[in-house]
């Protein structure tokens, strides 16, 4: 069956891909296998010259690669560009600090002649998303790749453009470096398969590790056939951000930020503000001030990424109306004559459990407010989900904000500003959001045989 990638501005097919047969599946992950034999024993200095080949093959292809993010995803084009940016300074961040990342290390209170060493596993199977066609498959291929490791990307079928874009990249990076320093061929090798053919990879012994990230079912489904395996997994999964705004917030400092985090890449991403927990004495001033932001925002954004999706989040929010939310902006389906998977800037209100807006994740430019009788009922609210990937907190007494952070369970947040991904920092949530953790030292050290070394 092909994968077919659509213009979500328009609707209009773009490219029908062919699926990579078993017997190509099967060549990929030899080659990357193979690769990997010769990637393991090159020195730390020569997979950081590597990488930053990579960052400048991103960067003199920007305008192409954000073109093409844009055509199959509906990235508007300047995130479409910030995003390839991010990509390149990704791989700049890990090839300065390599050294520090995986050198050896003296635990405390080990006997001298002792050290631990960090060495790579083999090939890593990484299952990606749509809603940033290249920044998350970096942010799980490039410390995978500095580690020794090599990686096969299953990235999903409507960018599929970009999942070959991604491969062509690192062989065009290699070729850019004299031959006498160039890194083995096929270190990221892209396969174009449905999900069905996943747990024979999964399987082989020369696959060592699996990323995901996606929704909470898909991590659950592969998470099992990892867990089958005995292989170490990474999942970034779902989320249902609270973003809570206290009675001493700055409200039109609280209003900014919340309606771009909730827009953020149209509302299409797992640490967009989703829910925002309001304290009752100040709600209906809230809302007034975000209505009035996520209006002038509005013009900027993108369609959604599939039909599919919208016709989802439609759905979910009639139904948290038809049990009492109230619409105060947007939440109405374009006419059918209008292209493209568009959905217009939506904010609800009287928002309670029992609703898709309370209970689910909404992935669109939807925000959601619930009204909190104080602080303590609104950390309860902030931790009534099945997630925990981000929050937020804003009051103009920083100690207080602090305090109530301790209190929401969350892998990640922010005070007074939004959530945002950075290398340096470690990415990842608690229950339903995943396991492990993204990016900084502990995305070097997710994919290493963690060996210790005595001597006499």
């Amino acid at each position: 069956m092909p994968l077919v990638s659509l213009n979500p501005a328009t609707g209009r097919l773009i490219q029908r891909h062919r699926a990579h047969t078993a017997a190509q599946v099967s060549a990929a992950l030899a080659a990357s296998h193979t690769a990997f034999l010769a990637w393991s024993d090159t020195p730390l200095t020569a997979r950081a010259r590597h990488l930053r080949a990579v960052a400048a093959t991103l960067r003199r292809q920007r305008t192409a690669l954000a073109r093409l993010i844009t055509a199959e995803m509906g990235k508007p084009r300047a995130d479409a560009l910030a995003e390839i940016e991010k990509c390149a300074a990704c791989c700049e961040f890990y090839a300065q600090h390599a050294a520090h990342f995986l050198r050896p290390v003296h635990p405390v209170g080990a006997p001298k002649n002792a050290s631990v060493t960090f060495e790579p596993l083999g090939v890593i199977l990484a299952v990606m998303p749509w809603n940033y066609p290249f920044w998350q498959a970096f942010r799980a291929a490039v410390p995978a790749l500095l580690a020794g490791n090599t990686v096969l990307l299953k990235h999903a079928s409507n960018v599929s453009g970009c999942a070959l874009a991604i491969e062509r990249i690192f062989t065009s990076a290699r070729s850019s470096v004299p031959a006498s320093s160039r890194s083995p061929a096929n270190l990221l090798r892209t396969l174009l398969v449905s999900a069905s053919q996943l747990p024979p990879l999964v399987a082989d012994p020369r696959v060592r590790g699996v990323t995901l990230t996606g929704s909470t079912a898909a991590g659950r489904r592969v998470s099992a056939l990892a867990g089958a395996a005995l292989k170490p997994a990474v999942f970034e999964l779902g989320g249902s951000d609270p973003y809570v705004v206290l009675a001493d917030a700055d409200l039109d400092l609280a209003a900014e930020v919340c309606a771009a985090a909730r827009l953020v890449n149209n509302g299409q991403s797992c640490i967009a503000a989703k829910r925002f927990v309001v304290v009752e004495k100040i709600r209906p001033a809230f809302e007034q001030k975000l209505a009035a932001r996520l209006s002038a925002l509005a013009p900027k954004l993108g369609p959604l990424a599939r039909a599919d999706l919208r016709t989802e989040l439609h759905s979910q929010i009639q139904k948290s109306i038809k049990l009492g939310a109230r619409v105060l902006l947007g939440g109405k389906l374009p006419p059918r004559s209008a292209p493209g998977f568009f959905y217009p800037a939506t904010l609800l209100s009287g928002v309670r459990p029992g609703m898709p807006a309370y209970d689910d994740e909404l992935f669109g430019p939807v925000a959601v407010v619930i009204s909190a009788r104080d602080e303590t009922d609104a950390v309860r609210i902030a931790n009534d989900t099945p997630y925990g990937l981000g929050a937020a907190v804003f009051s103009r007494n920083l100690r207080r904000a602090r305090s109530l952070a301790r209190r929401l369970d969350t892998g990640m947040i922010a005070l007074n500003a939004q959530i945002v991904s950075h290398p340096a920092l470690p990415f990842g949530g608690t229950k339903a959001s995943g396991l492990g953790r993204e990016l900084a030292g502990f995305g070097a050290r997710a994919f290493v045989n963690i060996k210790t070394l005595t001597w006499s």
